[in-house]
């Protein structure tokens, strides 16, 4: 017993007691190597070993034994020798050789502490979560969480059969940050934290906030992330990325689930990033697409949320593969010369135990009261980004995938949502600002905040706004007291547009104005004209099925709104399906339907968004004036009782012209005259009546020549044939 109360020395009942049970908030103040008066002293906690030795860690030689102190498992004795040591468990069926965890010292630097308190740690995800490394070379893992208001805190795992005794951490001060270094384990070791929260009770098992990679669902172990750099090979796509993403570059975005454009049907799952980057990629570059856009690929509980409800804002899903898969995804969507766009949710998150509500046992990423907490729409929780802490969390998951994985860009979603405090509430249901107002000022400053930061470290990258109210300056420069974003989603010009197709062509004169209205506004901000997934669930029907008329018409209208939507200022976006005049609104369960192809209507569709493209990009006037009055003016615009619209695309100096003509009307308009400022002969360079289209193939024989007449204000004008439901684009003489 000599041994046994030397070796426990200065340790009380009560922490050895805490030890044991799991309540112990500091296990270095009684594990590891310690001094007790002059010698060396080790203490262990093994439970249910049978005894432990301790090695010299050079040369695995013994140089002492611990005793059992506490029945419990823990083990303590007195070393003669120096030096880093090792420890020889012996456990019922077998002798394990391990490096003590807490014979290691403080491996996060003051300054990473001082920046996670500040908010401004944005490579966190390299500070907090699992690190692979070596510390004094003995290989492990670095786990590091923000529990501030816990007791106690113990990473838990394969490794130590989840047994929250074996592994509790230390807690760094006032940071309120928990590290442990644990030896002998690496990438793809399953973990969760366990913690014990201010009241003493037991949580539930959480998995890791700043986990760089997770078990697929409905598991929902974090994973050991490998550390080591991805094999890039997209150095000459990045250094053209600026140019590519300007204001006056096209942008044409296909919006993808990954898990739904095309599944395994003899597996009956979904393809995983590798198979996507064989088929997926050289199908959007062979459309003449520029950028994919993903549905959220983090990390997310139900499949049924599409992504949008997101727990993992460090890890792509382990539904696709790997996190070197989803690089390997990226790096051949670079190589092919197309963007990536990942929909990013900063706005709140699902309540699921193991995740971030009340992750240390108190409102920590969300706010306490649930008017302002709580969101009732979606039953989740809302990020608290008035905390310096949870603010940074989130912008570093922004750059986590602009930098980490070379994503060309994130689209906000919510972001409505996060302005106002009102949002979808109830007269007494909301909690006002400082000022008594509606408007969120701390979301405000965080998406000043992260546009800030995301133009500083990352140049060419872009932040698009899913925005749907008239919240003046989305897309102005933070310095001149906007909010930053590159571009705004125009959900106005959607709704108008979409509002005036679903009519029958014989009303469409009494609101011709639903696609005019957008012109009103085009330039306060700079956007991007989506007609995404929301537009094709949920009983809205699918595009095809919104067209009025019999299947001839509504094809022809779907043909024609598409080349208007091609030839509108703006970016343009949209979703899988849409480009095959899919009937079915979109199931995530189930493939896109790639058998209507063998329909010439639908194969008409689909080579029409391929032209439309190749148009879109190679003819400026189309592209380089998108956030530029002068790229626009109308030639036939107040034509109601005809539905007919007409406009002009000019680049800024007008040295190259376009005249697009929309006839929405099943009705042929022959010799219909429209005023042009160049005389000459125009070429007719698409026309979504082309028989290849599955139109009817009345046109102008590829173009015509312009007659002395003036019209519409215009010293000169041609005289055209309008097909039936269609949209011609003819080119001025240079």
């Amino acid at each position: 017993m000599t041994v046994q109360r030397d070796a426990m020395a200065g340790i009380g009942h009560d922490a050895v007691a805490a030890l044991v049970e799991g309540r112990h908030g500091d296990p270095f103040a009684i594990l590891g190597d310690h001094r007790v008066d002059g010698e060396r002293v080790i203490r262990a906690f093994m439970p249910g070993a049978r005894g432990v030795d301790v090695l010299a860690r050079e040369d695995n030689s013994r140089i002492g034994t611990l005793d059992l102190v506490h029945g419990a498992g823990l083990f303590a004795g007195a070393v003669p020798s120096s030096g880093p040591y090792r420890l020889r468990v012996r456990w019922p069926d077998a002798v394990q050789d391990v490096d003590d965890p807490y014979s290691f010292g403080l491996l996060l630097g003051d300054l990473d502490l001082h920046l996670i308190g500040q908010g401004t740690h944005y490579e966190l995800s390299r500070a907090l979560g699992a690190q692979a490394m070596s510390v004094e070379g003995v290989t492990g893992v670095r786990f590091a969480v923000w529990a501030p208001n816990a007791r106690r805190v113990s990473v838990v795992g394969d490794f130590d059969s989840w047994d929250g005794r074996r592994h509790p951490m230390r807690l760094r001060g006032a940071a309120g940050v928990w590290e442990l270094f644990v030896p002998g384990i690496g990438p793809g070791a399953r973990y969760k934290y366990e913690i014990v929260a201010p009241d003493g009770a037991l949580l539930p098992q959480k998995a890791d906030p700043v986990a760089r990679a997770s078990e697929a669902a409905p598991a929902t172990a974090s994973i050991v992330a490998r550390s080591d750099p991805f094999p890039w090979t997209d150095g000459d796509w990045k250094a053209q990325r600026a140019e590519r993403q300007a204001l006056d570059a096209p942008i044409s975005v296909y919006e993808v689930h990954p898990g739904s454009w095309i599944r395994n049907a003899e597996e009956g799952r979904s393809l995983n990033w590798r198979e996507l980057a064989d088929r997926l990629v050289p199908y959007v570059s062979g459309l003449g697409f520029t950028h994919i856009e993903l549905m959220p690929i983090m990390e997310h509980p139900f499949g049924g949320s599409w992504g949008y409800q997101t727990l993992g804002l460090f890890a792509p899903t382990g539904r696709y593969g790997s996190p070197e898969d989803f690089a390997h995804f990226v790096d051949r969507c670079h190589a092919s010369g197309v963007g990536v766009i990942l929909d990013w949710v900063p706005a709140h998150f699902p309540t699921d135990v193991w995740g971030l509500a009340r992750f240390d046992g108190t409102p920590l990423y969300e706010h306490a009261d649930p008017r302002e907490g709580f969101h009732q729409d979606w039953n989740t929780l809302i990020f608290n980004l008035g905390r310096n802490e949870v603010k940074g969390f989130v912008i570093a998951s922004a750059i986590e995938w602009l930098e980490r994985y070379h994503v060309d860009a994130l689209r906000v979603d919510a972001v409505a949502s996060m302005l106002y405090r009102d949002y979808s509430r109830k007269h007494g249901e909301w909690v006002p600002n400082k000022f008594g107002g509606r408007e969120n000022l701390e979301s405000v400053e965080f998406f000043k905040h992260l546009n800030s930061v995301v133009h500083s470290r990352e140049p060419g990258a872009l932040v698009i706004a899913e925005e749907s109210t008239a919240w003046p300056g989305v897309t102005a420069p933070v310095e001149q007291g906007g909010l930053g974003f590159d571009m705004k989603w125009n959900m106005g010009w959607m709704h108008d547009t979409l509002k005036y197709m679903e009519k029958e062509p014989v009303f469409r004169r009494y609101d011709h104005h639903l696609m005019t209205f957008g012109m009103v506004y085009a330039y306060t901000e700079h956007f991007m004209l989506p007609l995404s997934h929301d537009e094709v669930v949920h009983g809205k029907g699918s595009m095809i099925r919104k067209m009025p008329g019999d299947d001839w018409q509504k094809f022809a209208n779907l043909r024609a709104y598409y080349a208007f939507m091609w030839t509108h200022p703006g970016k343009k976006l949209l979703f899988m399906g849409d480009e095959i005049a899919q009937w079915a609104e979109w199931n995530h369960d189930t493939s896109l339907h790639w058998d209507l192809l063998d329909n010439p209507l639908n194969k008409g569709v689909q080579l029409l968004i391929g032209d439309l493209n190749r148009l879109y990009c190679s003819e400026p006037a189309l592209h380089a004036t998108d956030s530029l009055p002068e790229g626009f003016a109308w030639a036939v615009g107040d034509d109601a009782d005809r539905s007919v619209y007409g406009f002009l695309r000019q680049t800024g100096d007008g040295s190259e012209r376009l005249l697009v003509l929309c006839n929405m009307t099943p009705v042929p308009r022959e010799d219909y005259r429209v005023g042009v400022p160049v005389a000459g002969h125009w070429r007719e360079v698409l026309n979504t009546d082309a028989a290849v289209f599955g139109g009817g193939n009345l046109g102008n024989g590829g173009g015509t020549s312009t007659e002395e007449v003036g019209s519409h204000g215009q010293p000169a004008s041609l005289v055209l044939t309008l097909p039936p439901l269609a949209t011609v684009v003819l080119k001025a003489p240079a």
